[in-house]
């Protein structure tokens, strides 16, 4: 069965560059994006058509409702759902995303968790209603582990005060004594390169097509359904439209803010992927599809 990841920066053209090659080799596509896994935030998302979703199986898409939190966990089921329903239908699987974390945790492994009780779970959220105090509560437990996490990461410092309360142990001690298990280590990674100056040209066409096509109106949407509360709504595009909603920005502030958030969001991506990835062949997406080509006719 042939797997295989293609990665790099937003706005390179990782989404159009899987589509045209899972429909050359036979392939479905597994989506490593933290925002397309989302039902109903679609064009902040910019996650594939309903015409470019039917050429070809999609999984990791609309999975989940946008107050419901998404997590490697939930990443790993994905995976392992489409990569069983590939190998039944005799099919390869394109793993595509510009979530490189997720990635990581396939090739190089996550721990297994602690199961949280009740009594957990609330006494940690009672403490994350304040994030400042939460993280300087993690301070005091385990200041290693707090240096190498941002003070406003909620996520992770859910985690640790999760893993802290329901083992009483440190968490950078838990880990040590959980090693990661990688789940596909040999997994082939494919990273876009692209001019930084022609990635920025095209963000902000993107980002005008985005506002142009009801990226306000969506936003709107998701507010008023789901408040401001949940992870999905703290996603580039999403907090700029609710800042300009609060008068923080004009209309032609927003655009420019959107745009050189999504900028600062693909030079870090970068930065991951070279830092954190064992990546099998970095090109352009040229050579990307002539490199995966001639090694499938070696196959």
């Amino acid at each position: 069965m042939n797997i295989f990841a293609i990665t790099g920066p937003t706005a390179s053209g990782k989404s159009d560059l899987a589509l045209e090659l899972a429909q050359k080799n036979n392939g479905v596509i597994l989506s490593v994006d933290s925002l397309a896994v989302y039902k109903e935030i679609d064009i902040a998302s910019a996650k594939p058509s309903k015409e470019e979703l039917s050429l070809v199986r999609h999984f990791g898409i609309d999975e989940l409702y946008p107050d419901e939190k998404f997590s490697a966990i939930e990443f790993i089921k994905q995976f392992k759902e489409a990569k069983n329903w590939a190998k039944e239908h005799g099919k390869s699987l394109i793993i595509v995303g510009g979530t490189s974390f997720y990635l990581k945790v396939l090739t190089q492994g996550i721990s297994d968790l602690p199961k949280i009780s009740k009594s957990v779970k609330e006494k940690v959220d009672s403490l994350l209603l304040n994030l400042d105090l939460a993280y300087k509560t993690l301070q005091k437990i385990d200041s290693q582990y707090a240096k190498n996490i941002a003070s406003n990461d909620r996520y992770r410092i859910e985690k640790a005060l999760s893993i802290y309360y329901a083992t009483n142990t440190p968490p950078s001690q838990y880990f040590k004594e959980n090693p990661p298990k990688a789940i596909e280590p040999n997994l082939p990674i494919y990273e876009i390169k692209i001019e930084r100056e022609l990635l920025r040209e095209r963000i902000k066409l993107r980002t005008a097509k985005m506002l142009q096509s009801g990226l306000i109106d969506e936003v709107a949407y998701l507010e008023q359904k789901y408040g401001r509360t949940p992870q999905s709504m703290g996603a580039i595009g999403i907090k700029e439209v609710l800042d300009y909603f609060d008068g923080i920005y004009s209309k032609q502030e927003l655009e420019e803010k959107i745009a050189v958030h999504t900028a600062r969001l693909a030079k870090r991506q970068v930065t991951f992927n070279k830092s954190q990835l064992n990546i099998e062949f970095s090109g352009s997406v040229q050579e990307i599809k002539e490199h995966i080509n001639g090694y499938n006719k070696i196959l």
